[in-house]
Formats: C-alpha cells, structure tokens, sequence
C-alpha cells in the first residue's frame, strides 16, 4: 500500500478509479498480466481494499474491458440524424481515431475478443457484434443491396479495416484522411457488391 493514505472517494468514483488504472497498465501488457497488486498499490489501497468494490479478480477484469468497449462503442456511434454518407463517414473516422489513439488496448482487448480471456472474451465478442451491426447499417443506410451474406461481409470488412488502421504508415501529417478514405472506399467496393458475387469473370 502507498505510505500516503489514499483520498475518501465515493464507491462509484473509487470503481472508475481503480479501472482506470487497470485500463492504464493495459498499455503494455495483457489481461493475464493485471495485477491486481498493482492496481491497488498505484490507488493507494490495499489489495482486500480493491476486492470491496469487485467481487473476484474476474469481476475486475471484466469491469476493465466492458470500461473499454464501451468506450470503443460510444466513438464509433454516429448521430443518427445523419445523412448516409456523413454518418457512414462518422463511423469510419470515429473507428479510425479511436484505435490509433488506443492502439495497444484496442488490440489487446477488442480486436481478440479479449484476448481471448475466459473472464471477458462475451464483453468483446458483443462489442464486435455492436460494430458488425453498425458496419451493416451503414449498408443498408446507402441504399445498397441486402443479402444474406450481409453479416458475414460486415465482419469481413471490420477485420480488413482493423489491419488496416493498426498497420497504416502514419509519418505524414494526412494519414489519418488517407486512411479513412481507403477505408471508406473498401467499404462500398466489398459491401456494395454482395448481389454480384460474379463481377470479375475470366
């Protein structure tokens, strides 16, 4: 424990905080590497401490990542009142931001589904369905033709876009524009051309 005695906060605000700090330490290292130790100590608390606001090691893992996808979920959240382009273009940038500027944590923990980790893996497979959701949305919102490879196509071009963003050159100060706009472009060629399965012939 800190020699200094740790600030009263509320159980709310004490929850934010110690998650916080888990999302934190995230940066450089994997869910099964947390330490809840730590996590206490860099609080101020001790460790029985943390274990008054979550239930066990997993409640704590989860509250981390569900803290992320939720975060992730609410930048990638168009206004609905767009029109179709801008909101598809709102989509894009927000997903765009959002993982370069939370790059380490978005792979650990959204990306994987988790990491795979037993404790969270549900929390980002629902994040990843929010977003295929959206990725077909914005389909539909375009005008383009329904199909019933429409969810498969959507998971397809977030898992195209995701390698995209995470391995973009970005030592040019439009990077960012240039990558959305590739992104945007692959977003209407692949989901655009689910009714002409055929469209490159011999």
């Amino acid at each position: 424990m800190s020699d200094k005695r740790a600030a009263r906060l509320s159980p709310d605000a004490r929850r934010a905080q110690l998650v916080a700090i888990g999302l934190d330490l995230l940066a450089d290292r994997s869910l099964d590497e947390l330490s809840t130790d730590e996590v206490a100590r860099r609080a101020g608390i001790s460790r029985g401490l943390l274990f008054h606001y979550f239930d066990s090691k997993r409640d704590f893992y989860r509250a981390v990542v569900r803290q992320e996808c939720d975060c992730f979920a609410a930048a990638t959240e168009p206004d609905p009142a767009l029109e179709p382009v801008p909101w598809l273009r709102s989509f894009i940038a927000g997903f765009v931001a959002y993982v370069l500027e939370h790059r380490k944590v978005y792979l650990a923990l959204v990306r994987g589904a988790a990491g795979g980790h037993p404790a969270a893996e549900d929390v980002g497979e629902r994040t990843r369905e929010t977003l295929a959701r959206r990725v077909a949305e914005g389909q539909r919102r375009l005008g383009m033709p329904d199909s019933p490879r429409l969810s498969l196509a959507s998971r397809a071009w977030m898992a195209f876009a995701e390698e995209a963003i995470t391995n973009w050159p970005l030592g040019e100060a439009d990077a960012p524009t240039e990558l959305c706009a590739f992104l945007e472009s692959s977003f209407i060629r692949l989901l655009g051309a689910l009714d002409r399965p055929s469209a490159l012939t011999p």
